[in-house]
């Protein structure tokens, strides 16, 4: 057989069915439908709840933030830690091209626009070493802050996002942005679970989001979360994602531009307790990535691996082939046998609202594009 149809094998056996597999599911084997229940018979099934309250708890014990705030989804928490962190119309915010769109919408949702530079190959995520080139050509420190010289902008932010879980070199990012006066913001959407030098990701940038949509390690079925060492930031942050509203027995006066981003009561009961599962689901995805990548070894192809000083929550588990037309034949082979596969994202740049967008050469960003492919990852 080839390599592909032992892999179909591989992931038919682990998974013990011959139905389609789709490449990352939900599990719900906790306290969901308890909770659930709970949050109905007490009716307060909206942005108020025990629930919410506990979730934020949650993420600020899982993470060691000093805070965290529950929000609608992972795209508003990149929004307001954003905003948080300084970003205004006309800004610029650094990130990169391989990433899910909603890395590079937060960042148009602030009136900013986008620089995309090259990600490394280790770590699929924002390299230390462009951004310094970056930076070292265009940019210009003044007394407040960063500006581009060839476009006259500020650089407001920086935001790299930890690919597939897989976190980033954050040490170096962090350096260059201290050099440089730049916040870093952590997408951290995809890497609950993760780790970097024993530190939860989103916790060493100044601010961080997390998505918990139905496809992630965790869900709440439509939710996010902002996490941050600031506890002014995190006030700021819980204030400014209930609508600015000033607390008062019941007169409604708000005085900033707010947004209506809480996250409901139902969600957040899902959330509790699929977080209460997290160390379960990510103790059997490892065990599906050390079978990967042991079967994979045996067929000459690589499996993505965590990097050394770092662990992954391996929450999409991808491949690496030679070339795009070998991509093209393994994504084309493993769906028509019902296994859910998928490319990596087209790069930002390639869509026509960020093909204006000031970009390196994207070396490396270009060569994974046309090779990774995700593979079947939910834990079992």
């Amino acid at each position: 057989m080839s390599s592909i149809e032992n892999m179909i094998s591989l992931v038919r056996d682990h998974y013990s069915t011959d139905k389609f597999i789709p490449l990352h599911e939900p599990r719900f084997r906790g306290n969901e439908k308890k909770y659930l229940e709970e949050t109905i018979d007490s009716t307060f099934v909206s942005s108020v709840g025990v629930f919410v309250d506990r979730f934020e708890l949650m993420m600020q014990d899982i993470t060691g933030a000093s805070k965290a705030v529950a929000v609608v989804n992972g795209s508003a928490s990149l929004q307001v830690a954003l905003r948080l962190a300084g970003v205004k119309q006309n800004d610029e915010v650094i990130t990169q091209a391989l990433t899910f769109i909603a890395t590079a919408n937060a960042i148009s949702y602030n009136g900013a626009i986008p620089v995309f530079l090259d990600v490394d190959l280790d770590t699929m995520g924002l390299s230390p070493k462009y951004l310094g080139e970056f930076l070292e050509e265009f940019g210009e420190l003044r007394e407040d802050g960063c500006y581009n010289k060839s476009t006259g902008r500020r650089i407001a932010a920086c935001m790299p996002m930890h690919t597939f879980g897989f976190p980033v070199h954050l040490d170096e990012l962090s350096a260059l942005c201290n050099k440089w006066h730049i916040p870093l913001v952590e997408d951290a959407a995809e890497s609950l679970g993760s780790l970097y030098k024993g530190k939860h990701t989103g916790t060493i940038g100044l601010i961080g989001g997390f998505s918990f949509n139905g496809n992630k390690v965790v869900t709440s079925g439509g939710g996010g979360a902002i996490i941050t060492n600031s506890n002014e930031l995190g006030t700021q942050a819980k204030y400014l994602t209930t609508t600015a509203k000033r607390p008062h027995a019941f007169e409604f006066f708000h005085d900033d531009l707010g947004y209506n981003f809480r996250m409901p009561n139902l969600n957040a009961a899902l959330a509790c307790a699929q977080l209460e599962s997290l160390n379960d689901f990510l103790i059997d995805k490892r065990k599906l990535a050390e079978k990967y990548a042991v079967f994979f070894e045996t067929e000459g192809i690589k499996f993505r691996q965590e990097i050394p000083d770092t662990k992954a929550n391996y929450w999409l588990m991808c491949v690496e082939l030679n070339d795009k037309k070998e991509r093209e034949e393994f994504l084309t082979t493993t769906n028509a046998h019902g296994i859910m596969t998928r490319p990596i994202w087209n790069l930002m740049y390639r869509l026509p609202m960020y093909a204006h967008c000031q970009r390196d050469a994207q070396k490396n960003a270009e060569y994974l594009e046309e090779r990774i492919v995700n593979i079947p990852s939910s834990a079992r």
